[in-house]
């Protein structure tokens, strides 16, 4: 196993913020504690993207994204790695949530 827990989620996740469904996914992958999702599960029109990016020395580069929700926005609500590197090739395609979005199995 690479470095921090991993593994394919069973069940539904749902990620929601202020009421509003963002994603819903029978098909998320945990690493780190993270549910990563499909790209194609999260709603349209629910991310705008954010010039915000930090470095993982094993996953690679992230890019955020700021949540939007009826006029109110998370800033850098939502992660992903464009172009993960070789150890964190299962979230290829896949966003994670945080700062105050809940996420439940």
């Amino acid at each position: 196993m690479v470095a921090g827990s991993q593994g394919v989620a069973a069940g539904m996740t749902i990620a929601t913020w202020n009421g509003t469904v963002l994603a819903e996914s029978d098909d998320t992958v945990v690493v780190e504690s993270n549910r990563y999702f499909p790209r194609a599960a999260v709603k349209d029109g629910v991310l705008v993207d954010s010039p915000t990016t930090s470095v993982c020395p094993w996953k690679g580069t992230a890019s955020y994204s700021s949540v939007v929700v009826d006029g109110q926005t998370n800033t850098d609500a939502a992660w992903y790695y464009p172009e993960p590197k070789d150890a964190a090739a299962q979230i290829r395609d896949r966003i994670a949530f945080w700062k105050g979005v809940d996420v439940t199995p």
